[in-house]
């Protein structure tokens, strides 16, 4: 397994949630970390909360706004001089039948869990040339594959990214860039509403997530991990 020590991470919505634990994770293995949220009040706290880790900096930012992205991907440059890893966790769902959909609703779901992994992606790939090549992790979903009732924009969003993901580890596997889609059934976080679901013990957990991500991303240069699907043990009858 590969030494994460000296390497550089971007975490998109690193602030709570699977973002914040991927985060941890990557630096407790001795990687350097830039998270971005959209409150930079928001950023500074977990920032200032996870700098007992190790090196992490963090810059508000929109990834639905590529102008915003630009300015992350800087500001990560300023911080640490090099890319190592991407994480495109950042995302949100917005769950409502077709037929009551606003076109706000709609492009709230692919400008961030589409689009925005995009637009980071497209930041990303120049410097892991740079560098002599990176790794991408893309934060999907179990929802990528499988429908279901109020969840066509959410559903939409997860399989563009799925295939989003396929299409861009044929195209940049030979630049020595190697790409993953986690895709996990249901976590718990602040993303769905735990006080409707009653117990939650049965869920994922964010660290789960996480400990996959950096399993995923120590594997010998010579294999690459470019699907993962994450199911509770024991789901609710």
């Amino acid at each position: 397994m590969q030494n994460l020590s000296g390497k550089v991470a971007i975490v998109t919505g690193g602030t709570r949630g699977i973002g914040r634990a991927i985060a941890e994770r990557l630096l407790r293995e001795g990687a350097s970390v830039a998270i971005c949220g959209r409150s930079q009040d928001t950023v500074g706290h977990a920032v200032s909360a996870m700098q007992q880790l190790g090196k992490i900096a963090g810059h508000a930012a929109d990834i639905r706004q590529p102008e915003d992205v630009a300015r992350f991907f800087q500001f990560a440059d300023a911080a640490f001089g090099r890319l190592d890893i991407l994480v495109n966790n950042a995302g949100e769902g917005v769950f409502r039948r077709v037929g009551d959909m606003t076109l706000d609703d709609w492009r709230r779901n692919i400008d961030l869990n589409l689009n925005g992994a995009f637009y980071c992606t497209r930041e990303a790939l120049p410097r892991f040339a740079k560098s002599g090549g990176g790794f991408i992790v893309n934060i999907s979903s179990l929802a990528g594959k499988n429908a279901f009732s109020g969840g066509a924009g959410y559903n939409a969003s997860k399989a563009g990214l799925n295939l989003f993901t396929e299409a861009l580890m044929l195209d940049h596997r030979h630049d020595n860039i190697r790409v993953c889609s986690i895709m996990p059934g249901s976590v718990d976080t602040e993303f769905g509403d735990s006080s409707k679901r009653g117990d939650t013990s049965w869920m994922i957990a964010s660290e789960d997530v996480a400990e996959t991500v950096a399993m995923v991303v120590k594997m010998p240069d010579r294999t690459m991990v470019s699907r993962i699907e994450m199911r509770p043990s024991r789901p609710r009858k």
